[in-house]
This record gives structure tokens, C-alpha cells and sequence, in this order.
């Protein structure tokens, strides 16, 4: 045999070994990230359900349903998942029934380029879900665009709400802050397309960032590499003309509200907080220092605290 075919044999020997390796690995990674969020999502009491709501499948967590505990439900932000309660949700299941959705566009949740994901589009979408699920009563928290799409829900349907947790909103930016300027430059932190990226959004959002080992994170920033386009259409989707005044819609909410914010939040400014406190009557604050954009994930024994002396002292 001559010398350069046995050069050919060997690089196709180590293409092929090189590609099944990767493809194991991948394989091992991914088992790790679905053991790793099963053990966090039992550890929380949250049960993994699909449902499908007019034509859209919908995944969501959900833990027992007990007729002597309320409900809370949650919301979560922009390019994010129901996955972003569960160490949050762990602190309240043992006295709540508690939801988590991932929203329409989000998670593993129906991807429809056909829909619309306005702030007012995905409070209908939200109510699809809970009339489904026939919950009727309950308090909701949402972060970041979720606070947004929970303020609007609130005013939509009070009849159906007993609170309003909102943690670091969106729907008002009156004060600049990091991400406005990035995006002013052209740049959007909040999309990823790489897994460079990812990991640059993580150290953006979370001032004090939970650990997670390497290949929980990467899948997720696989995950969120995958999602680059319905994100795009999302975040196009959410800045664009609404057509009424998110502020002067939220004057409406008649719950009683906590506004939570992280000092640190890069991403909607902390001095936003006093806004939605002077708009949203029967409205207090609290702000955290040293956190940053998602409290819940940062701080969620902290956050669940704070939440819970909220809800009984209603």
C-alpha cells in the first residue's frame, strides 16, 4: 500500500472516530442536562406536563393540586423558560399550587412564526392556558417581559387575580441603562448566536450567578443558539407600536402589587421601579442590592421569602 493511502486511510479513521466521539459526548451531555433538570424540578415538587391549548402544544410545570393551597402562577422573561422558577418555585410548593409555563415562542412551548407575540397577544395566550388548566383564582409573578405581560393581565382580567408579584418588569424605560445603549449601537445582547454568546448574556442578566456545571450550560447555550430566529421575531415583536399606553394601562390594576427589582439590573434600569410604583395603586417596592435582572434565579430562597410574607399579609 502506498504511503499516501495509508495517509487517506488514517485521516478518514480519525474522521470517523473524532465523529463518533463527539456524537457520544453530545448523547452524554444531553442525558446529563434532562437527569440534572429532573432532579431540580422533583427536588421543587413540579411535575413536567404537555398540553395543547387551540392548536398550540404547550409544555409547563405544575405541582400538586391541593383545593386548600392557592395558586400562583409565573411568568417568565424574554428568551428564557419555565425552567428559570424551579429553585424559586421549590420554596412554595409545599403551601402553593404553582404553574410555570413556557410561554408561546419560548422553551419547549410551540414555535410559531405565524403568531404574534405583543405584550397583549401573550396575555391571551396566558389565559388560554389557565382556562384550560380550569385555574380561575390565583397570584402571578413575572419577570422582565413576564412583568410586563402580568401587569396587562391584571388589568384584563382582575376578577381572576389575588395579586401581582413583579420582578424587574419591562413596559417602562424611562431610564437608560446598559442595554439601551448596546442596542443603540447596533448590538443585542439579549440574542444569542453562539455559545460565545450565551455566556456573555448570563454574565449581563446575573449579577450573582448561580453555579451551573459545563454541560448543563451547554446545552443551554445550545438551546439558545436554536433560537436565535423566533427570538428575533419576539423581541421585534414585543418593541414594536402597541397602540395604547402601557403606562397609562397600568394605572388600572386594582391588586395589591410588589414591585421587585435587582440594583444591578443592566437590562431595565433599577430607577424604573419607582415608576411602576407611582402608576400601579396599593403598589411598595423592594430593591435588592447586589442583583441583578432575575432575582428569582440569583437570590430564590431570598426572593420566595419576601414573596411569601407579601402574600400573607394580604
Amino acid at each position: 500500500m502506498s504511503q499516501s493511502r495509508r495517509l487517506y486511510g488514517l485521516v478518514r479513521f480519525l474522521i470517523v472516530f473524532t465523529s463518533v466521539i463527539i456524537a457520544g459526548c453530545t448523547g452524554i451531555k444531553h442525558s446529563l442536562y434532562e437527569n440534572a433538570m429532573n432532579h431540580e424540578r422533583n427536588k421543587a415538587g413540579l411535575f413536567l406536563k404537555t398540553i395543547e391549548v387551540n392548536g398550540k402544544s404547550i409544555s409547563l410545570l405544575e405541582s400538586e393540586r391541593d383545593e386548600n393551597k392557592p395558586s400562583i402562577v409565573l411568568v417568565h422573561g424574554f428568551g428564557a423558560n419555565k425552567e428559570n422558577w424551579v429553585r424559586f418555585a421549590a420554596c412554595l410548593t409545599d403551601d402553593y399550587h404553582v404553574v410555570a409555563m413556557d410561554l408561546p415562542g419560548h422553551g419547549d412551548s410551540v414555535k410559531d412564526f405565524n403568531l404574534q407575540y405583543e405584550f397583549s397577544d401573550q396575555v391571551i395566550y396566558v389565559n388560554e392556558i389557565l382556562t384550560y388548566l380550569n385555574i380561575n383564582k390565583f397570584h402571578m409573578a413575572g419577570n422582565s417581559m413576564g412583568g410586563a405581560i402580568s401587569a396587562l393581565y391584571a388589568v384584563a382580567y382582575p376578577e381572576q387575580m389575588e395579586s401581582l408579584f413583579l420582578i424587574d418588569p419591562a413596559g417602562i424605560y424611562r431610564y437608560d441603562c446598559e442595554l439601551t445603549r448596546r442596542l443603540a449601537n447596533g448590538e443585542n445582547p439579549l440574542i444569542v448566536t453562539c455559545d460565545e454568546d450565551f455566556y456573555r448574556l448570563i454574565d449581563f442578566a446575573l449579577e450573582e450567578k448561580p453555579y451551573i456545571p459545563w454541560p448543563i450550560t451547554s446545552v443551554m447555550a445550545e438551546k439558545a443558539v436554536g433560537n436565535e430566529a423566533i427570538n428575533r421575531k419576539i423581541f421585534e415583536d414585543i418593541h414594536s407600536d402597541p397602540g395604547y399606553s402601557f403606562s397609562d394601562e397600568i394605572k388600572k390594576i386594582t391588586v395589591p402589587t410588589l414591585i421587585m427589582w435587582g440594583v444591578e439590573d443592566r437590562i431595565i434600569h433599577v430607577n424604573n421601579a419607582s415608576i411602576f410604583n407611582e402608576l400601579i395603586p396599593n403598589s411598595q417596592t423592594m430593591i435588592l442590592e447586589g442583583v441583578g435582572h432575575a432575582p428569582m434565579i440569583e437570590v430564590p430562597e431570598k426572593s420566595a421569602k419576601i414573596y411569601m410574607e407579601f402574600i400573607s399579609c394580604l
